[in-house]
C-alpha cells in the first residue's frame, strides 16, 4: 500500500475534515478526497462518514487506524534507523509547548542522555493541534502540552499542575495594569481569569507563547500570568515581582503517547517524565 494513502488517512482522522488535512499536507482538497477514495476502494470498505460538520471515522476506519499508524511509523523508523549515528540503537521524538521546555523538559533530556546514552533524541517545539496530529500520524512519540484532545489510540496522562501567577516588572504600576500582556493559556485559564477579573477590559496586548510575554515584560515592563517555573529565577533575582493579593490559577500539564506500543525505549522515556514530574510537584509542595 502507498504510504501516502495511509498518511492522508491519518491527517483526515486527526483534523476531522478534508480541508484541514489538505492544508496540513500542502495538497488540494480534491487530492485528499481522491486518496481516501482510492484507499476505501483498495480496502473494500468505507473509512469515513462525510457530513456538513466534517469527516468522522466509521467502525472500519477506527480498526484501520492502528494499521495506518504502524505503516507510517515503520517507514519513519526505517528512515531514522538508516540515519542513526554509529553506536545508537534507537531514536525518540518528543514535541512540547515552549513553556514546558523552560526548566522541565531539559531535565528529561539530561536524564535520557545519562540513562540511555545510546538513544538518539529529536526535540521539537509545537502547539497542541500540530503535536496531536503528529502523534496520530506516528511522526512524534511523546507530546507534552496543556490541553490535549481525545484521539483514538492515544493516551493523555496528566503529569503535574502548573501554577500560573500574576507577576509585574514594577510593583508601583498597580493592578489592573495598562501594560498587562494576556497569554493564551487555553480555555481553562480564560475561564478562571474572567471569573476573578470580570471588570477588566479586553486586553490590548496578547501573545500565544509565555516565553514571548516574559521577554516583553523584562524589556518594556508590564505584567502577566506565567507558570511559576518560567519566572522563578526572575523573581529570585528581583527582576519581577508577584502582584500582591492576586489569585493563582491551575494549568494541568499532560504527556500524550500511543496506547499500543511495546517499545522499551518509549516506556523508559515515559517513566523518566513521571519521575521528574513527581520531583517538580515535591518542589512546589
Amino acid at each position: 500500500m502507498d504510504t501516502e494513502l495511509a498518511r492522508t488517512f491519518l491527517a483526515v482522522a486527526a483534523s476531522g475534515n478534508f480541508v484541514a488535512a489538505a492544508s496540513r499536507l500542502h495538497i488540494t482538497q480534491s487530492t485528499v478526497s481522491a486518496r481516501i477514495q482510492t484507499l476505501e476502494t483498495t480496502l473494500g470498505t468505507r473509512l469515513f462518514e462525510r457530513g456538513r460538520h466534517g469527516a468522522t471515522l466509521t467502525a472500519s476506519g477506527k480498526r484501520f487506524m492502528r494499521h495506518a499508524k504502524i505503516l507510517v511509523r515503520t517507514i519513519e523508523q526505517a528512515r531514522h534507523d538508516i540515519g542513526l549515528p554509529q553506536g545508537y540503537h534507537d531514536v525518540l521524538v518528543l514535541s512540547g509547548r515552549i513553556a514546558l521546555w523552560e526548566g522541565f523538559l531539559p531535565q528529561w533530556v539530561a536524564w535520557m542522555r545519562t540513562t540511555s546514552p545510546d538513544v538518539s533524541l529529536r526535540l521539537e517545539v509545537g502547539f497542541e493541534a500540530d503535536i496531536m496530529q503528529s502523534l496520530v500520524e506516528g511522526t512524534v512519540d511523546i507530546g507534552m502540552m496543556y490541553t490535549p484532545t481525545s484521539r483514538p489510540g492515544l493516551v493523555a496522562e496528566q503529569l503535574f499542575d502548573e501554577t500560573l501567577m500574576l507577576v509585574t516588572s514594577d510593583l508601583a504600576r498597580g493592578w489592573p495594569d495598562e501594560g498587562y500582556i494576556h497569554i493564551d493559556w487555553e480555555p481553562e485559564f480564560h475561564a478562571q481569569f474572567s471569573e476573578h477579573y470580570p471588570d477588566v477590559s479586553t486586553p490590548t496586548l496578547v501573545a500565544n507563547i509565555g516565553w514571548l510575554g516574559v521577554q516583553q515584560l523584562l524589556t518594556y515592563g508590564g505584567s502577566g500570568y506565567f507558570p511559576q517555573r518560567l519566572v522563578r529565577h526572575h523573581l529570585e533575582a528581583g527582576r519581577l515581582w508577584q502582584v500582591p493579593d492576586s489569585p493563582r490559577f491551575r494549568l494541568p500539564a499532560f504527556m500524550v503517547f500511543p496506547r499500543d506500543n511495546d517499545n522499551p525505549t518509549l516506556k523508559h522515556a515515559l517513566d523518566g517524565l513521571r519521575q521528574l514530574a513527581r520531583s517538580e510537584q515535591a518542589r512546589k509542595g
